[in-house]
């Protein structure tokens, strides 16, 4: 902390620094009245940047320019954080002194606008504001966020290096007066993709360094913070409140609103850190971020690689590495690659090991000129000539790279030599401009006027400026002259010849085609035709041709000789025929004829067509032809004369010629090349290169060669394409083995976000770089079936209870398919298994011996396999042993036991191993039987008949009200034991672990259990019978009646209760093992499926059985009814039973059902549902009651649907319902109501679907659907059930459902979509009427629950009734349930009834009848007449609880009927007055009142904090008075006043001693040294370094004095220059590091503190006086010629030429 200096002391300090010896005077001290400067004071700071001034006296009484102080800013390193902050240490100075009698604690007040040097404090805890001081220390900030400084009470601008007055700021990385290429601005959007399986995403990766970070969230989402320090500590914060964060020594500033949080960190980072954002709503988010990062690779030149030779002079090159500033380690270089704004340094050429050689004599200067500057250059040859001198054309040239030695002699060397610079282009573009064309003008008018003529057009050769020039092809050009038809006829008798058009056409088409332009080649141009010699007939006309060159330097153009011309000369003479010399006259004499056409056939005999030679042969080999060249000569000059000269119809024919006719060498024949295989990165392009040889060019017929036979060197088949950096995208690693070598499983691989560069070379990336989707990282196995496998069972009991026995296990052969599932397959698909493997041997203990001897022939009892099922109650039932019983209780049973060779006295009975004796309940009858009176749950269990050796059981179980199995005892290991000896379910055991949850999923035990009791299988298969709907209950007759109706007969051997079966359902136990066994068979997934199909199958099999067994008894009755009026309890009529899978087999075999008490037969009714009238559904209404085949729409406001489902049939049908195909679930909102109706209370979303109604009996089943949907949206009826066709050709199914067919059978998909409901006919009129009525006209519709419509009085009504019906049905309107008979009128056809005048009706209830052959159908109307109203019965809710400012305010409403409606029905009815309700008057209750906290006592390790507590009170006169604690302390429990604070421990830097003094080297004899510095407590205890984070970090690094680096530059004399004049001359010499005690050579980078000076310079740069003299230009023998020599601009360029002569 600093002291405050005082005054007084400064004062002293004054008068010394005054009295003390001045320095000596500088030359402009001397030549002024100022005396010297004296020294610096002390620094007025000793951290956080102060000031220092420095005083100097006038040495005369006048008045001396200038200041007589100085000042300098000092102590510009920063405080520690203990320190606080400056102002505020002046502030606190002043915290014992008294002001205005009082003490106070000052808080400095900062960035006064207006005076910010001035000392202003405010007191802790007011609004107290003092001047303190009219000026602030020297060195004190003039504002918070600022360098400038306040000095002498003035505030100094101060820049970022310390300096006063300097206007140097720091750039966007922080660097003082940089030019920002240290970092680069980062800024971006991130968008929320929110996903059930990820809550958390990362943002933005923000690494260590980074400045002017600022992130703004927009959305319902929150961010948070994760860092990472360069040691590898991470740590977090949730950011959840608003404020300022120290994290990781990063100040934070976090702002929190409603739906935007703002990250501010001005930095730079301490740490990497790692913006997350939390997934908190259901809406996106998006999050803008900026940031400077800092661009921490960076290139760094290398030192210079070996000399290229040890002595005698070499070079020695320099190249660029990549560095990573943070952990100053050279790295690859692609990371400095990533920023574009690193620019790698061009290598450094230097000579190097100039000594001479040992083997020389001496010195060896350094002559040649390749070893020393200027460096390597690019030389080029000239441009080649342009490819084509007009539409775009190509030229190029070589470049090299060369060197020059100081004689001017120039070599090639490598071309990396000069990569310093870039190379030159070797291909350019030239001749750009079009091509010239032909331009053809209008045909003139035909030189007739009648017959056949000639017509003329004008053809110009027009350049890319659309210039009149030559260099068109003649051979292209479109013709001047043709034939041209009158049609009007000549009456002429003599043939003419065609008249030739006029002088002015054809001399306007010969001159403008020949004019030619001058060129920079020597060419004929020749000069415009003089006039012709005659003014008729035929004369000549002469031009001038001349031999010119274009000059380029001057733009002038010279004669030459004309040999100096290559190609033809232009004709400079022609014939020409100025039209007959008689004018006009169409007509001549003979002799004028003559003479004229006379002259005209010598004109054409002056040119004539002549052949040329032959053009160039088609083909260079292999056979071509040429073609013969046909010209037009003038016969006497021989010279090429136009072709339009001569006459066309003479023109000679084509002639051709063969040449070439050696056979072609091999050549390469290439390809195209293919597309680049990537987009990017460094891609190939490949082609096809191979040797051929041409046989024959007619055919075209080739044949490919070996390579060696062509001779010129192969093509590249491979080239690079595509050669730029790719965008950072996710590259998938191989994929893994699989988890399961077959059977499915899955296979898992690696994504890495990686950039592929320019150079080929992948650069692995952080995760956050690469924006597209990841590829899959998890896929299915696809590999093969299992191969098939045994399934072996455990083994099974001993076969004997005591001896040698065997034991036996069974085997499945089963396959895991690829899907991941098994399926039992056919057993030969199995490897063979070795018989020993199910059969091996069991000993018991030795059998005890019997006395008694054996039987010849053993008892045998005839036993029964049968399974009986009770349909409804009898008093009694008999049964033989040997089967299985499911019966109701309070049957009394009597249970036979014949056998055959035993006595019948001698049978025994056991139940459950235990010995049976007669009782009130059993009774043992001596005959071979037993009987069980009112069975009861205790009876169920295993009774077993024993004669002699033989023995029989019967299983007994009960069926409880709920149609299931009552569990009675526990059956024990003897039911087990039973059924094993039994050998019923043999077929079963061996499928026994199969079986296994095929019809409960229960749990583990619970199918150990199942298997342990196979007797349990029957119950389940029992089970799922009797929960079919429609099978036969107990509800035909009552308990009494059949008591009544029993025999008295009293012998239990009476034969005629076998005709008691029918009370029964029986079938025989193989048909339940067959079912089981079936089952086993079938895949997992269908087993449900087949379950269901073999259960009903079963269900029609056992009631077929039934009605059969009834028929024949009742057969067997008839014959006796006449003689005996007996009634049988078994000639009860049968339930009717259906299938609950709709088939029709069931109705081939049930017959009519019997009723013997009126001795007839009835016929029996398959069902029927009945269709109704129904009423149009109103979206509006809550409750929604439909019948069937209509639409239900559920609306916002619907409460209940009720949809009705009546059905007639005989026997009575069954309702159920179904939902899409499975059957509804009933709970406590979907409900079956007591006549089948279903109701839905509060609908969702998820009831809406189709509704089946399904009616059945034993006859036939009929079903219709009603579809409940949504209110806008289209429903599609989908199923879910599963058809099995194993017969059909053609099977019909709804969408959605799961169809199992035989092969080659025609499927048919239904996609049926719920229509929205119909409107009934008018029902759009209707509903148009009701909505178009007046304003005093009000509209309702009738509906079934009934509507209410309250009007006032005089207005009309609308009252609709929209039904619907077929026929239609006949619509009667009643009042009160009485016809109408005041006025009104009935419209659309009687659906809307028309009340014009309210008020001739009362209060009443209106009701349309619809009525037609269906039914009737009501809907009602309540009507109600009441006048509007205004109502201020309600009030406002009081705006205060307690005290003084209570209020409540009426609310004025409009009503009618006691309901609210809009205001505008009573703007005709006065307002009452409304006046505010004082209210909740009264004393608030008493309460505490707390004050904040005081500062806690101790910083760390556990201090005190106090507040006061007090009881005040509000009075109802709006006061506060205090009461006692007593008061308030009734109501609540009173507040701490004290509470512990700080209690973490105290901690504190710690560090080790200081390490060895050889780090690098920074100046003279200084180096580094460091230490360790680490976070303990008091104790001693180390902790993280976060608990010491507030508290001033020791230093880990610092200066230390090393005779190692005692070390300088040493350098040698330069060496002699190595050029005497010119450009070229330079000079080397030797730079080493060297030790300053020994003068030794060390390593250069010991040195590396201090530049480098340099080890080469030029010299001797001075003209030389010869200067060599050569030719610049090709064109210098022409300048020679045309003695263009004198002119300096020719001298010059064609030096070596015009030196010559």
């Amino acid at each position: 902390m600093e002291r405050c200096r005082r005054t007084a002391a400064g004062t002293l300090l004054l008068a010394a620094l005054i009295l003390s010896s001045r320095t000596a005077r500088s030359e402009e001290d001397r030549d002024s009245l100022w005396d010297a400067w004296g020294s610096w004071s002390e620094c007025s700071r000793t951290c956080g940047g102060g000031a220092s001034y420095s005083l100097r006296r006038c040495l005369t009484s006048k008045a001396c320019e200038g200041r007589n102080i100085r000042y300098r800013t000092c102590s510009n390193v920063d405080c520690p954080p203990e320190a606080g902050d400056f102002r505020a240490q002046q502030c606190s100075a002043h915290n014992d002194v008294k002001y205005q009698g009082q003490l106070y604690e000052w808080l400095p007040v900062s960035n006064d606008p207006d005076n910010p040097c001035s000392l202003k404090c405010q007191a802790r805890g007011t609004a107290l504001v003092v001047e303190l001081a009219p000026k602030v220390l020297d060195g004190t900030r003039c504002y918070t966020e600022s360098l400038d400084m306040c000095i002498s009470g003035l505030c100094q601008i101060v820049g970022c290096d310390h300096q006063l007055g300097s206007a140097v700021k720091e750039d966007n990385c922080g660097v003082c007066n940089g030019d920002g290429s240290t970092c680069r601005l980062v800024r971006g959007q991130y968008k929320s993709q929110l996903s059930a399986s990820k809550l958390n995403d990362t943002v933005v990766a923000i690494p260590y360094g980074s400045r002017q970070v600022r992130l703004v969230l927009k959305g319902p989402d929150h961010l948070y913070l994760e860092t990472k320090t360069l040691q590898g500590v991470k740590s977090e914060n949730n950011l959840s409140t608003t404020g300022s964060f120290l994290l990781e020594n990063s100040s934070i500033d976090f702002q929190k609103f409603p739906d935007k949080e703002i990250i501010r960190i001005s930095g730079p980072l301490t740490a990497d850190f790692t913006i997350k954002i939390h997934y908190a709503g259901a809406a996106d988010s998006s999050v803008q971020f900026i940031f400077y990062q800092p661009i921490i690779h960076r290139w760094r030149e290398t030192d210079f690689f070996p000399c290229s030779a040890s002595c005698g002079g070499g070079y020695q090159l320099t190249s660029a590495e990549c560095f990573d500033l943070r952990s100053n380690r050279v790295v690859a270089d692609q990371y400095c690659h990533y920023y574009p704004e690193n620019i790698k340094p061009k290598p450094k050429l230097q000579e190097c090991n100039l000594d001479p050689c040992p083997a020389s004599d001496g010195y060896k200067q350094i002559m040649p000129y390749d070893l020393y500057h200027p460096l390597p250059r690019w030389e080029s040859t000239p441009w080649t000539a342009c490819s084509s001198s007009c539409g775009g054309g190509i030229q190029s040239r070589s470049i090299s790279c060369v060197e020059e030695d100081i004689q001017g002699h120039i070599s090639p060397v490598e071309e990396w030599k000069c990569m310093y610079t870039p190379k030159m282009p070797v291909v350019q573009p030239c001749n750009i401009f079009d091509c010239p064309k032909w331009l053809a003008q209008e045909w003139s008018p035909c030189t007739v006027t009648c017959g056949q003529g000639l017509r003329y057009r004008v053809v110009l050769c027009i350049d890319h400026r659309g210039m009149h020039t030559g260099g068109c092809s003649t051979k292209t050009k479109p013709h001047i002259k043709e034939e041209c038809v009158v049609p009007t006829p000549c009456y002429k008798p003599k043939e003419k010849l065609p008249v030739e058009a006029k002088v002015p056409w054809y001399k306007q088409a010969q001159e403008l085609e020949e004019g030619t332009a001058v060129s920079e080649e020597p060419s004929f141009i020749p000069e415009a035709w003089s006039t012709c010699s005659v003014t008729c007939g035929v004369g000549s006309q002469m031009r001038l041709v001349k031999c010119q060159v274009l000059l380029s330097f001057s733009q002038s153009v010279a004669d030459l000789p004309i040999d100096e011309c290559e190609g033809p000369k232009p004709v400079s003479q022609r014939a020409c025929y100025s039209g007959p010399c008689s004018g006009e006259a169409t007509e001549h004499t003979p002799e004028e004829t003559r003479l004229l056409y006379g002259s005209l056939q010598e004109f054409d005999e002056l040119y004539d067509w002549e052949y040329e030679g032959f053009t160039e042969c088609s083909e260079s080999c292999g056979g071509g032809v040429q073609e013969a060249v046909v010209t037009c000569l003038n016969k006497q000059t021989r010279e090429i004369a136009d072709e339009a000269l001569c006459v066309s119809s003479r023109r000679p024919p084509q002639l051709l010629k063969a040449c070439s006719l050696d056979p072609c060498p091999p050549r390469w024949e290439i390809g195209n090349w293919s597309t680049c295989s990537l987009t990017c990165g460094v891609g190939l392009q490949t082609r096809d290169v191979f040797c051929s040889h041409l046989l024959s060019r007619e055919t075209n017929e080739t044949v490919i060669l070996a390579d060696e036979l062509c001779s010129k060197p192969k093509p590249s088949l491979v080239q690079a394409c595509n050669r730029f950096d790719c965008p950072p995208s996710w590259y998938p690693t191989e994929w893994q083995e699989c988890s399961q070598t077959c059977g499915g499983g899955v296979q898992k691989r690696e994504t890495l976000c990686k950039q592929r560069l320019a150079d080929g070379s992948l650069l692995d990336l952080p995760e956050t770089f690469c924006s597209m989707p990841r590829a899959v990282t998890q896929q299915a196995c696809r590999n093969e079936d299992c191969p098939s496998e045994w399934l072996l069972s455990d083994w099974t009991q001993c076969s004997v209870s005591c001896g040698e026995g065997t034991q036996s296990r069974y085997a499945i052969c089963r396959k895991m398919l690829k899907t991941g599932g098994f399926v039992i397959v056919n057993s030969s698909l199995c490897l063979p298994l070795p018989f020993p493997s199910l059969i091996r041997p069991c000993s018991l203990g030795p059998c005890a011996r019997h006395n008694r001897p054996a039987h010849k022939q053993s008892p045998h009892i005839m036993a029964v396999k049968h399974v009986y099922i009770q349909t409804r109650k009898q008093k009694k039932l008999h049964f033989t042993v040997g089967g299985y019983a499911y019966l109701l209780p309070k049957t009394s049973v009597v249970l036979r036991c014949p056998t055959r060779r035993f006595r019948k006295s001698m049978i025994t009975w056991e139940k459950d191993d235990k010995r049976l004796v007669s009782s009130a309940h059993i009774t043992i009858a001596p005959f071979g039987y037993m009987k069980i009176h009112h069975l009861k749950p205790s009876d169920t269990g295993t009774y077993t008949c024993t004669a002699g050796p033989a023995r029989e059981h019967f299983i007994i179980k009960l069926i409880g009200s709920n149609k299931k199995i009552i569990a009675g005892q526990p059956a024990g290991t003897r039911e087990e034991e039973v059924m094993r000896k039994a050998g019923l379910n043999d077929a079963l055991r061996a499928e026994d672990k199969h079986l296994n949850g095929i019809f409960f999923n229960g749990s583990k035990a619970e199918n150990r259990g199942h298997l342990a009791n196979p007797s349990r299988w029957y119950d389940n298969i029992i089970s799922r019978l009797l929960q079919l709907r429609g099978w036969p209950g107990e509800n035909l007759e009552s308990w009494e009646a059949q008591e009544s109706m029993e025999r008295n007969a009293s012998s239990e051997e009476d034969q005629s209760r076998e005709y008691s079966l029918p009370f029964t359902m029986v079938t025989e136990q193989k048909r339940l093992d067959d079912i089981i066994r079936n089952l086993s068979q079938q895949p997992e997934e269908l087993r449900d499926t087949y379950t269901e199909h073999l259960v009903v199958q079963l269900a029609q099999e056992v009631f077929k059985s039934s009605l059969e067994h009834q028929e024949f008894v009742l057969k067997a009755s008839r014959r006796k009814v006449d003689s005996a009026s007996v009634e049988y309890p078994f000639h009860r009529r049968v339930s009717g039973f259906t299938s609950s899978l709709r088939t029709s087999s069931a109705e081939t075999f049930i017959p009519a059902s019997v009723d013997l008490a009126n001795g007839l037969h009835r016929p029996h009714q398959k069902p029927a549902i009945l269709r109704k009238i129904s009423a149009a559904q109103q979206l509006s209404a809550s409750e929604v009651v439909t019948h069937l085949g209509q639409t239900v729409v559920l609306a916002s406001g619907t409460l209940s649907v009720l949809l009705h489902c009546e059905a007639v049939g005989n026997p009575k049908p069954t309702i159920s319902w179904a939902k899409n195909g499975e059957e509804v679930k009933y709970n406590d909102r979907l409900l079956l109501q007591p006549d089948d109706s279903l109701q839905i209370l509060a609908p969702v979303e998820a009831d809406v679907g189709f509704y089946a109604c399904n009616a059945s009996n034993a006859l036939g089943s009929d079903s219709v659907s009603i579809a409940v949907t949504l209110a806008g949206k289209p429903l599609i009826k989908a199923s879910r059930a599963t058809v099995i066709n194993t017969e059909s050709p053609a099977v019909t199914v709804d969408i959605g459902s799961m169809l199992k067919t035989i092969q080659k059978a025609n499927v048919s998909i239904n996609c049926q979509v719920a229509e929205p409901p119909r409107p009934l006919p008018y029902l759009d009129d209707l509903t148009a009427m009701l909505r178009n009525t007046g304003p005093s006209t009000h509209s309702v519709l009738t509906s079934p629950s009934g509507t209410k419509l309250t009007v006032s009085p005089g207005s009309s009504a609308l009252i609709g009734c929209a039904v619907d019906g077929h026929p239609t049905p006949n619509i009667t309107w009643l009042y009160s349930g009485k016809p109408l008979s005041l006025q009104h009128q009935l419209l659309a056809a009687g659906q809307i009834l028309q009340i014009l005048n309210v008020s001739d009706f009362t209060d009443g209830e209106f009701s349309c009848l619809a009525q037609n052959e269906a039914g009737s159908l009501t809907q009602v109307m309540s009507l109600a007449i009441q006048e509007y109203q205004w109502s201020a019965d309600k009030l406002t809710a009081c705006s205060a609880s307690c005290g003084h400012r209570g209020l409540q305010l009426p609310q004025l409403r409009c009503l009618l009927d006691g309901a609210e409606v809009n205001t505008s029905h009573c703007a005709d009815t006065p307002k009452p007055p409304l006046q505010p309700v004082a209210c909740n008057r009264k004393d608030c209750p008493s309460r505490w009142m707390v004050t904040s906290w005081s500062p806690c006592t101790r910083s760390c390790g556990g201090g005190i904090q106090t507040r006061r507590v007090t009881c005040q009170r509000l009075t109802a006169k709006g006061s506060s008075v205090p009461v006692s604690n007593e008061a308030c302390a009734l109501v609540s429990k009173r507040p701490v006043d004290t509470q512990n604070c700080n209690r973490q421990p105290c901690v504190e830097w710690a560090a080790s001693s200081w390490g060895q003094c050889n780090g690098p080297c920074i100046g003279p004899r200084l180096a580094v040294q460091h230490r360790q510095v680490f976070c303990q407590t008091k104790d001693g205890t180390s902790v993280s370094s976060d608990q010491c984070s507030s508290l001033p970090r020791p230093l880990s690094t610092q200066n230390c004095w090393t005779d190692v680096c005692g070390v300088h530059w040493g350098v040698s004399l330069w060496t002699v220059c190595t050029a005497t004049c010119g450009n070229y001359g330079f000079q080397s010499r030797r730079v080493d590091c060297v030790h300053i005690r020994t003068n030794k050579p060390v390593m250069e980078h010991h040195c590396s503190w201090r530049p480098r000076p340099a080890n080469w310079q030029r010299c001797n740069i001075t003209p030389c006086e010869h200067v060599e003299c050569r030719d610049t230009t090709r064109y210098c023998e022409k300048v020679k010629q045309l003695k263009l020599c004198q002119l300096s601009q020719f001298k010059s360029r064609c030096c070596g030429t015009c030196g010559k002569s």
